[in-house]
């Protein structure tokens, strides 16, 4: 799993959020990459190219709305994951094919 990086000061004052903000104020010590301040996204911190993108199992994660869907999904290197718009009859039907195709749901 990557590493979250937060915005500065986000647990100072409530309305600024979690959500990443370059900080770039003039004394900012974060900004300065001050030892005792959280980390700023670098490109050191990307993920190898064959693993990006991919849900943490490993499969490619690919979104399902009907039967015809699921069973062109390749058991080896996707997984599936139903939509939500899907109702509780039909998603235990899909989950029973799925198990019978040897295919992971993502979201049983």
């Amino acid at each position: 799993m990557s590493k979250q990086f937060k915005r500065q000061e986000y647990a100072r004052y409530k309305k600024l959020g979690t959500k990443w903000r370059r900080p770039k104020g003039k004394t900012s010590k974060m900004r300065r990459y001050e030892s005792g301040k959280p980390a700023m996204p670098s490109i050191g911190y990307r993920t190898p190219k064959d693993v990006r993108g991919l849900h943490p199992s490993g499969f490619k994660d690919i979104l399902v709305c009907n039967m015809k869907e699921l069973e062109a999904i390749d058991p080896a290197t996707e997984a599936a994951r139903i939509s939500a718009s899907i109702g509780k009859r039909k998603k235990e039907l899909m989950l029973e094919k799925a198990s019978e195709l040897g295919i992971k749901v993502l979201n049983k």
